[in-house]
This record gives C-alpha cells, sequence and structure tokens, in this order.
C-alpha cells in the first residue's frame, strides 16, 4: 500500500483549488471558515456556514470514509436558496480563551481488485492547525490501511490527495467556531453512486 500523502499544505479560510478529471462525477470541493465573534456558539457556527457558502442550504452530513463513486474534484459554486447538500463537515470550537483547528482531506484511491474510488477524513483539534493537519494526514493514512487502498498518482506521480486545515483564536467575552468541509452538493440529486461488493473475507 502507498502511505504517501505528501508535504503539507494547509489552507486558511480559502476552498482547495482543483481540477476536475472529467467523466460527469459526482463533484466536490473543500472549504475552510471561521468566525470568531459570535455572541453564543450557535450564532458563531451560523456565521461560519454563511462564510463556507453554505448560509441558505439545508445540510445532510455524511458519515464514513467513502465518498460516492465517481467522485471528483471540483471549484466551489454558488448554491440555490434550500439545496439539500451532503457535507462531511469538523468544527471546533472557543470560549474566552486557547486556540481550535479543524481540517478535511480527500484522496483518490484504488482498491485490490484495481477499482477507482475515493474516501475523507475529517479532524478537530483543540490546538494549531499544524498539529491537526499531522494528525488527519495520519487518519487519512488509517483508513486506506483499513481498506487495503492505494492512493492513485497523476502523471507527474503526485498523489491524488487534497486537505484544508483552519485554526481560530478565542477572544475574550466571544464564542468562536471553525469549520472545514468536504462539500457534495450533487450526491443526493443522482442515481448509480453505488460501487462494486466487496468481500471481508
Amino acid at each position: 500500500m502507498d502511505f504517501n500523502i505528501g508535504t503539507s499544505s494547509g489552507s486558511r479560510n480559502r476552498p482547495k483549488p482543483a481540477t476536475p478529471r472529467g467523466g460527469g462525477g459526482f463533484a466536490g470541493w473543500l472549504m475552510t471558515a471561521v468566525a470568531p465573534f459570535g455572541e453564543n456558539e450557535e450564532h458563531a457556527m451560523d456565521q461560519a456556514l454563511v462564510e463556507l457558502g453554505l448560509g441558505d442550504a439545508r445540510l445532510i452530513r455524511g458519515e464514513g470514509a467513502m465518498l460516492p463513486m465517481g467522485f471528483e474534484p471540483g471549484s466551489p459554486q454558488d448554491l440555490p436558496m434550500g439545496t439539500l447538500v451532503e457535507c462531511h463537515l469538523s468544527k471546533a470550537t472557543v470560549d474566552g480563551t486557547g486556540i481550535a483547528s479543524a481540517g478535511v482531506a480527500w484522496a483518490l484511491c484504488t482498491t485490490p481488485e484495481g477499482d477507482e474510488c475515493a474516501i475523507v477524513s475529517t479532524m478537530s483539534h483543540q490546538g494549531s492547525m499544524e498539529e491537526c493537519e499531522a494528525e488527519l494526514r495520519r487518519n487519512l493514512q488509517r483508513k486506506l490501511g483499513n481498506r487495503d487502498l492505494e492512493l492513485r498518482k497523476d502523471d507527474d506521480g503526485r498523489a491524488l490527495f487534497e486537505c484544508a486545515v483552519d485554526e481560530i483564536e478565542a477572544q475574550e467575552g466571544f464564542h468562536g467556531v471553525v469549520l472545514a468541509a468536504l462539500i457534495l452538493p450533487n450526491s443526493l440529486n443522482l442515481g448509480g453512486s453505488s460501487g462494486p461488493t466487496r468481500s471481508r473475507n
């Protein structure tokens, strides 16, 4: 198994640029947001969702490591009001003192049988974004190992992998939230997203 997921490339408050590979798959993108001045946690959370571009969406929180079959990196887009959106979300909070961070990552993979797939990992951490990113990458490696997956590589031999991590520092008298998200706007609207069944023997 190939566990090389590259060097550190964390993101602060920016979408991670990516170029779709083509083929009409399920596009998704990574983003982070920070809301340091909420009157309470819910207020700060709502500010962060607006910053992510999810303020007018209805969210379905994705769980588990496997992404829809046909997942492809895409570019951020505006979402119509009321859109039902699958979102793999990581949230960390601060209240008065301290630093918190949150991150999310995807990787394009291949099974031992040769099927292409993609996985996701999220991480929240009461500490710096550097610490959060290191643990996020370790968790992604563990998920690859648990499923006997290998990272796919581009024509230059680079792993097809990306992560976004951000942090928030507490402001006295305010609640703060940092979010990291993999946003999948079309995964709930299209059929045929299942892949082959793998034997666990």
